[in-house]
């Protein structure tokens, strides 16, 4: 599903990586190869050995959480700020969450053992990594909290804040169905918010388009929902 070349020696889209000192990046950059990232791309599977990881350049992947009945439930979101495959970093080789593209895009690719290998040579790669760790679990928690406390405008106006911010498109290309998923509900729902974010002139819509019309606008709708990640990211990593 992917093709692969030897990755570029000019300075990553990705801000993990562009973060790196040269001494690690060095570490890495022997082994991290360009690929092209369809939709719907599988990154991880629930309870399988992790393969590769991918360091986003462009484009979103989705953490999402698997129940027994398959109700699928995103809890997490990667783009160029960050990689899949954290549960090595902490690790373990496996996730019990799938990860897969919903916004297509390009990565840069490492394999699994060649990460656990540059990270036991470097303290400062793995702490680095781990801080990005770190984000992904605040993310996680905002998430848990938003679906609890916020009402669906407000959680869809936290993620389209997300999507540009992964993107730096004004429009993102999204069906209502893979909205419903992002936010758990259902797609009536999402249809119905998208129309009051429209009518208040923060949005447009197309054809399984958002199209971002007012970003200060959906900021102050998204409220207290949006932004303890991002400040945390940027303490943390820049």
């Amino acid at each position: 599903m992917v093709s692969s070349s030897s990755a570029r020696s000019s300075s990553p889209g990705n801000l993990l990586l562009a973060a790196m000192s040269p001494a690690d990046l060095t570490l890495l950059r022997p082994h991290l190869h360009f690929v092209a990232m369809p939709l719907l791309t599988d990154l991880e599977r629930p309870n399988e050995p992790i393969k590769s990881v991918y360091f986003i350049e462009a484009g979103i992947a989705s953490v999402v959480a698997v129940q027994p009945d398959d109700t699928k439930v995103e809890v997490g979101l990667i783009g160029r700020e960050g990689m899949s495959g954290l549960a090595l970093v902490m690790g373990s080789d496996r996730s019990p969450h799938a990860t897969y593209i919903q916004v297509a895009g390009k990565a840069q690719r490492i394999a699994a053992k060649e990460l656990r290998n540059a990270i036991a040579k470097s303290d400062t790669l793995r702490n680095l990594l781990l801080k990005f760790a770190h984000v992904l679990m605040v993310q996680t928690a905002q998430t848990a909290i938003a679906n609890a406390r916020s009402n669906i405008d407000r959680r869809l106006a936290r993620w389209i804040l997300m999507a540009h911010d992964r993107t730096g498109d004004n429009t993102l290309y999204l069906t209502h169905e893979f909205l419903a998923l992002m936010l758990g509900v259902r797609r009536p729902g999402v249809t119905e918010a998208l129309q009051k974010l429209k009518g208040r002139r923060l949005i447009d819509t197309g054809r399984s388009q958002v199209i971002m019309r007012d970003r200060r606008g959906i900021e102050r709708m998204a409220g207290e929902a949006y932004g303890v990640p991002e400040k945390e990211y940027r303490r943390l990593i820049g």
